[in-house]
């Protein structure tokens, strides 16, 4: 049964962690095809139910997938083998520019905040029973969404985007629900959701944002949330315009049910507006996450969104870490009081790296992608072959498969780490890498 693999256990756990196992150690390959559940049930001698339920907690977990008649196979990517497995590292010696860091030069010093916050818990330390969320945290939250027409909403806090996209989605998706997301799109979202037991259902991206057509037929088929980035979208840097969000928002409208998470990590390093899409379904939530524009370690997301999904966020909360740090929030609410940063000016300190590396890289034939952000989207016909080549050149980038469902292959750059004097010889290792360097010379 399965070749040289025997699947084995009495109870559902053990069938179960007999499969895992074996993907883990490559035994069973992505898309292998499960025996169907009576013919595994009659071969281990269990009741088929069993077998339902392991391969129903296989699922769960984001191991196999469940394609009706045509069965359960391992997934091409199973949730146990994170994205972040597909990441170059760089030997000493090679520059990397593929980890989607920002500039620690444009993260504001944290002393002044940190002392601050340390003082005020010695003056009042929170303790069992305070409220979960800072007061001057959530004001200044509030005031900061109303700004960019945000509909008003409660005040959540979770350590970080993803951990505030996992809680919403758990509030109100099932295993096998499908989710709308952008593709290509943040790796660490698209690991999420088969880990969570869902289904991911890509929407293409351009420079605007998600296209209207393919967020149509997703949402005909099925699906019951969307996730989407406002702005410096990861990793392409698209941002949603004005007149993409009027026909978004518009076809949302016609899909109340549908659970809208939007993103938007961006905020603080970005000049261009928000236009938010949020209240037009029952359910949404906006996320903005400190760790873009105060650093990775500052661990803090404020989210705000209508009423029922805010309270479970908050209440599944209150029975696990219970509130994210006081100190932390304290932290935050300084910065956001003091405004620690210029986020004028740390948008051009991004966009002139950005913009300066997308036309380098036109004049040398190659096309790329970055309306936002610290990120530069570059399609490859030959994805891990351009990898390899800039890693030999003395770059290290992201490979696209990290970001990839069904989109053609691509290289992520981050801009963070270059100066003016690395565009030149960039854009050439990636006119190299993808054959245009050669193609010049006979032009």
């Amino acid at each position: 049964m399965l070749g040289e693999y025997r699947i084995e256990g009495r109870r559902a756990s053990e069938i179960a962690a007999s499969v895992e196992r074996a993907v883990g150690a490559g035994e069973l390959q992505p898309g292998e095809v499960l025996p169907p559940l009576r013919e595994l049930a009659v071969y281990l001698e269990v009741n088929p139910n069993t077998v339902a339920a392991a391969y129903r907690a296989l699922r769960d977990r984001g191991v196999i997938e469940t394609a009706g008649r045509r069965g359960s196979r391992v997934r091409p990517r199973p949730a146990s083998t994170p994205r972040e497995a597909l990441r170059v590292e760089a030997p000493p010696g090679v520059r990397d520019a593929s980890d989607g860091n920002p500039d620690p030069s444009l993260l504001p010093p944290l002393e002044r905040a940190l002392a601050e916050a340390a003082a005020h818990s010695a003056r009042r330390p929170a303790l069992y029973g305070t409220p979960a969320v800072d007061e001057e945290l959530a004001a200044l939250a509030r005031a900061a969404f109303a700004a960019d027409g945000v509909p008003a909403g409660p005040i959540a806090v979770t350590s970080g985007s993803l951990d505030a996209i996992e809680r919403v989605l758990a509030a109100h998706l099932r295993p096998g629900d499908t989710v709308a997301v952008e593709d290509p799109g943040w790796g660490s979202l698209l690991d999420l959701i088969p880990a969570l037991g869902l289904r991911p259902a890509p929407v293409e991206v351009d420079d605007e944002g998600p296209l209207p057509g393919q967020l149509t037929r997703a949402l005909q088929d099925g699906a019951r949330a969307v996730v989407l980035t406002d702005r410096a979208q990861n990793p392409t840097g698209a941002a949603v315009s004005r007149a993409r969000a009027t026909e978004l928002r518009a076809l949302l409208a016609g899909h109340p049910e549908v659970l809208l998470i939007e993103d938007d990590h961006g905020h603080g390093i970005v000049d261009l507006p928000l236009h938010p899409l949020s209240g037009v379904t029952d359910h949404w939530v906006l996320v903005r996450s400190t760790a873009k524009a105060y650093g990775p370690d500052l661990r803090l997301a404020v989210l705000t969104g209508d009423a029922l999904t805010i309270d479970r966020v908050a209440g599944r909360q209150r029975l696990g870490p219970g509130w994210i740090s006081h100190l932390l929030q304290d932290t935050v609410a300084h910065l956001w009081r003091t405004s620690a940063i210029d986020p004028a000016a740390v948008a051009g300190a991004y966009g002139r790296r950005r913009e300066a590396l997308i036309r380098a890289l036109a004049d040398r034939g190659v096309g790329a992608r970055g309306r936002s952000g610290m990120n530069v989207w570059v399609p490859v016909p030959d994805e891990t072959g351009a990898v390899a080549r800039l890693l030999h050149s003395g770059w290290a980038v992201a490979p696209g498969a990290r970001f990839r469902l069904h989109s053609p292959p691509g290289i992520r750059i981050t801009v963070s780490g270059l100066s003016d004097d690395d565009i030149a010889p960039v854009a050439d290792a990636v006119a190299s890498a993808t054959g245009r360097g050669e193609a010049r010379r006979y032009e």
